[in-house]
């Protein structure tokens, strides 16, 4: 009996001692694993919103706050080392690092990687500036210049499909956005949140993701080929973060503010009712009451609107009866001014225009005697030049001489007839021919500074015209000069022509441009006082306006065809005598 207590006595000390050695080697393994396993994680500085350094010079993002949380409860030190990528990703290989925080999964690097579960899904978009042209595939990318990261998946997704000189390879995100705005480049290809993170925080307003989900890829942390303890830890953590709902947090926080939030359509109709009854009930109490007022407000409206187009009309007239007193007194001034330096114009002018035949008389007899001396004692200096090219040159400069100061006679006797005084009432029988040309010799220095192509057309057989001679001048000088002024190069031209309608009975005067052209939307009010659009550069809105009244008094009417960038032509009609 004691032989058997003994036995048992035996037996229970064993089991005891057998649990706690069992108890301590397994408590100095978990303290052996705490005390000593610091985990290096490696990641990309600038891919936001799963890994990046922020404001504060820290590591931030998804990934970043998931393996904090995996080593909380794992038990593990984890030291995060971010930087470039394609360092990271080569550190990883070679062992400096423990593991990644993320990279996308392909077929080649299965071969040297193993990934925990998937963290994320990333899709990569094209992106380009938003006046680029658009594309409908990754391929119609072959030919252009695309940016991507080095070592990044598009880098090796892109060799992938066979593109090579057409990858511009660079180190960070950041530089390849910034390149692409500049206009370096024509497209980039990344992922599509962290390149919108980027394109936010640099401010690069111009540019924009013109082709969505060009690849898709699964995102997870990796470790080197092999390191099959570490990646059960990563998913076994990421398994119990996920039954704690710790992992939907921080997977909201970072990625589910940029997703859509979709409304069932039970809070749309159970929202829209509470919104929308009660506005209704307001609306039917309102609407009784303010249709009453409606009628008195739109009675007193229109009689108010009359009140201030009328008004309006007063004024218009009375500013354009103004600028016509002012135009009329400006041209009285000229007329003065102009009949004054005519007369002191005209009278040196004259004496050349008297002198000039004589010299010529004069210079057939000089040359008989200079040319005798010429042969006598050969050849002499005479103004500046040999005298053998000077009597050959000499007769030319008299006749140029001669027939400018005819043209200066003819300008001034233009400009004179111009700025004449005459009543609206003196009509007398006029040839527009003639009136045409006076005016195009008036403004022939504007029209050399506008254009290089001047055409003139006119028909031998124009009937008379009975009216104003001053007043159609001045409407041909004014369409002349809007000809003039809707040139946008001297290569454009100005083509003038007159002919007659013979069914209408009806002289007509064409001044055609090659300009700007006018909008349609502008045509109907060319004629309208104090409408111009050339208010930048000094223009009234008064010069057609006056020009339509003075053909209205004539019986005729001015019509306007035009063309935006191509031009505009003018026709004055007048009725033939």
């Amino acid at each position: 009996m004691l032989k058997q207590r003994s036995t048992k006595r035996s037996i229970i000390a064993s089991s005891i001692l057998i649990h706690i050695f069992l108890i301590f080697s397994v408590s100095t393994e978990l303290y052996a694993f705490a005390g000593k396993e610091t985990v290096i994680v490696g990641g990309n500085h600038n891919y936001p919103p799963y890994e990046f350094i922020d404001s504060n010079g820290q590591p931030a993002g998804l990934t970043v706050d998931l393996i904090r949380a995996i080593g909380n409860v794992m038990g593990m030190d984890v030291k995060i080392r971010l930087g470039e990528w394609g360092k990271i990703r080569q550190e990883l290989m070679n062992g400096s690092i423990d593991m990644t925080l993320g990279i996308n999964q392909t077929e080649a690097r299965d071969k040297l990687f193993d990934y925990s579960s998937p963290t994320a899904i990333v899709q990569h978009a094209v992106f380009a500036r938003r006046d680029s042209p658009k594309v409908q595939s990754i391929v119609d990318l072959l030919g252009k210049r695309v940016v991507v990261n080095r070592g990044g998946i598009m880098h090796d997704y892109l060799t992938s499909l066979g593109f090579g000189k057409e990858l511009i390879l660079t180190y960070s995100p950041a530089e390849s956005f910034r390149l692409l705005a500049s206009g370096e480049y024509d497209y980039a290809v990344y992922a599509l949140l962290p390149g919108m993170y980027i394109i936010k925080e640099n401010k690069l307003t111009n540019l924009v993701p013109i082709l969505n989900n060009v690849a898709s890829f699964k995102f997870s942390f990796a470790v080197k080929d092999g390191n099959s303890e570490l990646q059960g830890r990563l998913n076994e953590g990421l398994a119990i973060i996920n039954k704690t709902g710790q992992y939907q947090e921080i997977y909201d926080k970072w990625i589910g503010v940029h997703q859509s939030t979709k409304v069932s359509w039970e809070k749309v109709v159970r929202y829209g009712a509470m919104t929308i009854v009660p506005l209704i009930l307001l609306l039917a109490g309102t609407f009784v009451w303010s249709r009453t007022l409606q009628k008195k407000v739109a009675k007193r409206t229109c009689e108010l609107a009359q009140e201030v187009a009328e008004k309006e009309r007063a004024l218009a007239e009375l500013h354009l009866q103004q600028d016509k007193l002012i135009q009329a007194d400006k041209m009285a001034t000229l007329g003065i001014l102009v009949s004054g330096v005519a007369h002191e114009i005209n009278n040196p002018n004259g004496l050349i225009l008297l002198s000039m035949p004589i010299l010529k008389e004069s210079q057939a007899v000089i040359d008989r005697i200079l040319n005798e001396y010429c042969r006598e004692h050969g050849d002499f200096m005479c103004g500046k030049l040999p005298y053998s090219k000077m009597r050959t040159k000499l007769p030319g400069m008299l006749v140029e001489i001669h027939d400018g100061a005819k043209r200066i006679k003819r300008i001034v006797d233009d400009l004179k007839d111009f700025a004449r005084q005459n009543s609206a009432t003196n009509m007398e029988l006029f040839d527009l021919n003639e009136v045409t040309q006076a005016a195009a010799r008036l403004v022939d220095s504007s029209i050399r500074k506008a254009t290089h192509r001047f055409v003139e057309r006119y028909d031998e057989k124009l009937p008379k015209v009975k009216g104003n001679t001053q007043r159609i001048e001045q409407v041909a000088v004014n369409l002349i000069l809007n000809a003039c002024q809707a040139l946008s190069n001297k290569r454009n031209g100005i083509f003038i022509s007159t002919c007659i309608d013979k069914d209408n009975g009806n002289v007509i005067l064409q001044v055609r441009d090659e300009g700007v052209g006018i909008a349609p939307e502008h045509l109907s009010h060319l004629t309208d006082p104090f409408f111009t659009t050339k208010r930048d550069t000094g223009g009234t809105g008064l010069g057609l306006s006056v020009s339509v009244g003075i053909v209205k008094e004539h019986g005729g009417t001015l019509k306007f065809d035009s063309t935006p960038g191509e031009g505009t032509t003018v026709s004055l009609i007048l009725p033939a005598a």
